[in-house]
This record gives C-alpha cells, sequence and structure tokens, in this order.
C-alpha cells in the first residue's frame, strides 16, 4: 500500500508514464492520491480580488494565513477544480478514482488553531487570530480502507472538518503522512519538481528518520515541509518516506526503487 501526495501545479508537468504508473500500482497494492493547489488558489484569490496572506512561524515555516473567505475559495478550488481534474485524468485512463475532501466522511478531522504565533514585520514574536488552519487530529481509515477494498483509488484534498464542522485549511504534505499513517501504508512518496532534498546542489540519497529530524531546520520552506512530513509519517509507523521528481519516466516505480530520490528509513 502507498499513500502519494502530488501538487496541485505537478499535476500540468508530470511525466506522461505517470498515469500508467499509477495504473499499475493501484492494480498490484492500492493506493491514496493527496494532492495541493495552494499557487492555484492564490491566483483564484487574486481574480476575486482577495489578497492572499503568508505568516512564518518562529521556526520558519511559511504557511497561507487562512480567515473565512480564502477558506472559502480554499475548499472550492481544492474540492472543486483541483481534485476533480484529477479524478478525470485517472477516469479517462481506466482507472476508478473518487475524488473527496477531507471532510467527506470525517476522512480528516482537525483543531482549528485558535491562536498563532507568527514572526511580525519588525521581526518580532506576535500572537494572531488562528484563522481556519487546522492540526490534523484523526483519519477515517476504515471508511478509507472500505474503498480500497472495492478497487476504488481515493483521491483526497487537504481540506479537514473541525468539532464545531468548520472547513480547515490543512497542509497537504502533513495530511499524506497522516493518511499514509493511519491505513498503514508501507510507505509515503512525496511528488515535487525535482529530484529529492538537494542539499549545495547535491541529491541526498538517504537518510535515517534521526538524520531527516536533525536536518529539517536548515532546509529551505518548500522541501522542510516534505521533511517533517516524512519524519511524522514514519514516526507513525510508515516504512519509508520517499521524495521523488514527477517529470522523470515512471516516478513512481522508480521512487520505490530508489533510482534518483531522496529515501527516508528507519534506522
Amino acid at each position: 500500500m502507498i499513500t502519494i501526495k502530488i501538487g496541485g501545479s505537478v499535476v500540468d508537468n508530470l511525466h506522461p508514464s505517470f498515469i500508467p504508473d499509477v495504473k499499475k500500482i493501484a492494480q498490484n497494492e492500492g493506493l491514496v492520491i493527496v494532492h495541493g493547489g495552494g499557487k492555484e488558489v492564490t491566483h483564484v484569490c487574486e481574480q476575486l480580488g482577495k489578497e492572499p496572506k503568508f505568516v512564518t512561524s518562529p521556526s520558519g515555516i511559511k504557511s497561507r494565513y487562512t480567515d473565512r473567505e480564502t477558506a472559502e475559495i480554499f475548499t472550492m478550488v481544492m474540492s472543486g477544480r483541483i481534485n476533480k481534474t484529477i479524478v478525470r485524468m485517472l477516469q479517462q485512463n481506466g482507472i476508478n478514482a473518487i475524488g473527496l475532501s477531507g471532510a467527506d466522511a470525517q476522512v480528516m478531522q482537525a483543531d482549528r488553531k485558535k491562536r498563532l504565533l507568527i514572526i511580525n514585520d519588525k521581526g518580532r514574536k506576535q500572537a494572531i487570530d488562528g484563522g481556519y488552519t487546522g492540526k490534523i487530529t484523526g483519519i477515517n481509515s476504515e471508511f478509507l480502507q472500505m474503498l480500497l477494498d472495492q478497487g476504488l483509488t481515493p483521491v483526497i484534498s487537504p481540506i479537514a472538518l473541525s468539532e464545531e464542522c468548520d472547513f480547515l485549511n490543512v497542509d497537504g504534505d502533513r495530511a499524506a503522512a497522516y493518511v499514509a499513517g493511519s491505513i498503514a501504508a508501507d510507505r509515503v512518496l512525496f511528488i515535487t519538481n525535482v529530484d529529492g532534498l538537494l542539499l549545495d546542489d547535491k541529491l541526498v540519497p538517504k537518510l535515517t528518520l534521526a538524520e531527516a529530524k536533525e536536518i529539517r531546520p536548515k532546509i529551505g520552506p518548500g522541501m522542510e515541509k516534505k521533511i517533517l512530513a516524512s519524519t511524522e509519517a514514519l514516526d507513525m509507523g510508515v516504512s519509508e518516506a520517499l521524495i521523488a521528481n514527477g517529470q522523470k519516466e515512471n516516478p513512481i516505480s522508480a521512487a520505490i526503487s530508489h533510482d534518483s530520490c531522496t529515501v527516508i528509513q528507519h534506522e
């Protein structure tokens, strides 16, 4: 069993062999896809005259600030346009995909962050209202397993449901980690537009869990989230996390074979 995370913008640039590769894996061992789409959300926000706002945490993690209006746009774009585009692409190629948001059947439950600690423009720590951003607390793994047993391929957008039934924006990489952990996936694969973790322009082919945790604070924003999600997945019992380039031939099979990617494993 494998959980795959793809970025919304990666969909436009995937290698033509990606979908046949997905089909092969879906038939042989079953997979769940979690997707992102932050760039598309930003684009639609701008089209609608809604200025996107980003905040930086004290540990240096940059994330979208989600007020109620942004949460509605986020839900519309992620669970509508992007999710159904991926489902259509898979259906066109004979993969029986089912598109879900994390809110459907409570696939993802999350706590709404009441306060966010951020670094303000003056470089000082400041507490602000948490908005509609969530921290995942649970995954409905029984429901996902039921879909997989029916031969379906779930495609999940990172919208979680709070206890108060609010739609919450959750991080796609970390959502994939939680899904992988909850369904006892053997591996989680983060498809991106580079070969993996690059340090000094060189690919890091292998890291232990301890090394990944140690190196994480020294990495730039985009990849930092993937390393964090990888360590969380391994802490939840997933055997290995892979970060690989979706623009290469048979990117899933290649990553599973540890070909030109970053592999994070237990000691």
